[in-house]
């Protein structure tokens, strides 16, 4: 239930259609009732005897006896004043507008559910992407892509059917039943009685149907995201996959797991769809024994048949809404899986928080300080950084490098706060880091990383990506110093040009240099550069090599690289092995240590 409860919130902004919605269900149940009096009278007095015809009308209406009373009195009054062919246009045109009321108000409450199911459905969505934006990094790491991917449609899409589910038997159905049990116990107690305990009895037998239908549907939608997160890796990774001659082997994986879904709702669907015959050939049986207990009340003469006729009219307004119930259920309880694989996310806990005192970070004028930094990854045991003491004055260029997993990545990770610090602390300016306004802090670093990461957008928004008030000319200047105006001039609709789905239509070293353009235009105070002209071939780098050393000069910037020779001039070399600083040092200095630098100059000399 607490899945449910988190879906009111999103309901208070759609407080005017629930309002329309709930009145005009009130009055589509209010003009459902009032149809079955009308029938008594129809069927009494018009097909009856003159002895039926009743001379005096009652003295008051405060009940339902009295009101059928009533309606037994006018008609029959109209069939003495004006005859029988009268009383029947006057029936009929009272049956058909009272339908013509319920059914405009059945309508008119479907008109004002749509935007409630529509909105929710948008801002459960709007929910989940903003929830997604603020979870640290470490979060994906234990999630599949294509299973969140399947939460934002899947399961919010089957969210949906369980609200509309729920609001149209929170309010439609119990009116309904109520009102109908009312009348059916103002006609006769015993004989509602006897409907009920058969009611109960059809309930009990399809409820214990659905009992495993929330786990069945919670199994169905995890196998649903796997199903789309092969289909995610399969397009990402098409061209390993015929490179390496593998595409029987991911076409059987992938059968595997589509046969698995295939088998799990089949015998969902199986589950459900049985509700319909059985609750239809239940209710058929339970008319069928209501009528024979019905008829020897009439024999007895405890009913007349135009009372017993309504009673059955009024039976069925509850059979009805009682089918209602029953598809809700299964709707509800697929819906309740859903909403907890959506609600895994909405819950999931975002570590890096805005401090609750923050400073604004406007410029950066001293030293970057990492104290003592320790940092492990959830879930893992061994120490990613290890005692880290490193501090980096404003204007220094300072290079990372080490063998892969040495922690070099994990270090410019952790001054951005993609993560946080497990021991210690990183100061800026003598302020810990997590004292800083978050989004002050990450634009007062440009970050250019190994994977040229680009949007299914023009290359202009690319370059601009969430900066406002730039000019076309600031972007083509940023362009320019990386190099990139050339390539982009010769496109075919220059700068508005699309480039596809990650940048599919351009070169590596055409993509790797419109980040470099990007994070040129931001004109940041810090600068991170991981492995950024690895993906560029040698004239690509030299030409973004030049534009990062104008671009560097006068500002503090932390350099990954593999490529040794790329680093000579940085003022500080930081060698990283397992976590730990083994070596800091100048090019020179190094090398005449003869230790792990020099090892690893010396292998990239062959």
């Amino acid at each position: 239930m607490k899945s449910i409860k988190r879906l009111f919130p999103f309901l208070k902004k759609y407080k005017g259609y629930v309002a329309l919605n709930i009145l005009s269900n009130i009055l589509m149940v209010l003009f459902s009732l009032v149809s079955i009096p009308i029938m008594i009278p129809f069927l009494t007095i018009l097909f009856g005897k003159e002895s039926d015809l009743v001379k005096t009308a009652p003295s008051t209406l405060a009940s339902t006896d009295d009101l059928i009373n009533y309606l037994q009195y006018f008609f029959s009054q109209v069939i003495e004043q004006s005859g029988r062919e009268q009383a029947m246009i006057y029936v009929c045109v009272s049956i058909v507008a009272t339908f013509f009321f319920k059914n405009l108000f059945r309508y008119l409450s479907l008109v004002f559910m749509t935007p409630i199911r529509n909105g929710i459905v948008r801002d459960l969505r709007q929910a989940l992407f903003h929830k997604t934006m603020i979870l640290p990094l470490s979060y994906f790491s234990e999630e599949r892509k294509g299973d969140l991917i399947s939460r934002f449609t899947a399961d919010v899409q089957e969210i949906e059917s369980s609200i509309l589910s729920v609001l149209e038997v929170v309010i439609r159905a119990p009116l309904t039943i109520i009102g109908s049990l009312a009348f059916m116990i103002a006609i006769s107690s015993s004989l509602t009685l006897f409907a009920l305990a058969l009611i109960l009895f059809t309930v009990v037998i399809i409820g214990g149907i659905g009992k495993t239908l929330r786990k069945k549907s919670s199994a169905i939608q995890e196998q649903l995201g796997s199903l789309v997160s092969m289909i995610e890796e399969g397009i990402s990774g098409l061209k390993i996959i015929k490179g390496f001659n593998a595409i029987s082997y991911q076409e059987q994986r992938f059968d595997e797991e589509n046969t698995n879904y295939k088998n799990l709702l089949n015998r969902l669907l199986w589950r459900r769809d049985l509700a319909a015959p059985l609750s239809e050939f239940l209710g058929v049986t339970t008319v069928a024994v209501l009528i024979w207990y019905g008829y020897y009340e009439v024999q007895k003469g405890t009913l007349v048949v135009g009372t017993f006729i309504a009673f059955l009219y009024a039976f069925f307004g509850i059979i009805d809404p009682a089918k209602r119930f029953s598809k809700a259920s299964y709707s509800i309880q697929k819906g309740l899986a859903a909403a907890d694989r959506v609600d895994d996310i909405l819950n999931a806990e975002v570590t890096i928080q805005e401090p609750t005192h923050s400073k604004n970070f406007s410029t950066f004028k001293n030293e970057i300080i990492f104290q003592n930094v320790h940092f492990s990854y959830p879930n893992s045991d061994k120490m990613a950084l290890n005692g880290i003491n490193l501090t980096i004055k404003k204007g220094e260029i300072v290079a990372l490098v080490g063998n892969s997993g040495g922690g070099k990545s994990t270090l410019v990770d952790l001054l951005s706060r993609f993560y946080d610090v497990t021991k210690g602390q990183i100061k800026i300016d003598g302020t810990n880091i997590k004292d800083y306004k978050l989004g002050e802090l990450r634009s007062s670093i440009g970050l250019v990383t190994q994977e040229a990461v680009l949007f299914n957008d023009s290359v202009y928004q690319n370059i601009v990506f969430g900066l406002e008030n730039i000019s076309e000319k600031q972007v083509i200047a940023a362009a320019k110093i990386a190099h990139a105006h050339e390539f982009i001039v010769q496109m075919e609709n220059g700068y508005d040009t699309n480039i596809g789905d990650r940048g599919v239509k351009l070169s590596g070293g055409q993509r790797q240099r419109l980040t470099i353009a990007r994070a040129v235009l931001r004109n940041p105070a810090i600068l991170v550069l991981d492995e950024a002209t690895s993906a560029l071939d040698s004239e690509s780098e030299k030409l973004v090599q030049a534009a990062l050393q104008n671009l560097m000069q006068n500002r503090t910037a932390l350099v990954i690289a593999h490529r040794l020779s790329t680093i000579k001039d940085a003022d500080k070399i930081v060698v990283l092995k397992e976590g730990q600083m083994i070596e800091i040092g100048k090019h020179e200095e190094l090398l005449s240590r003869n230790g792990a630098y020099k090892k690893l100059v010396d292998l990239q000399s062959f």
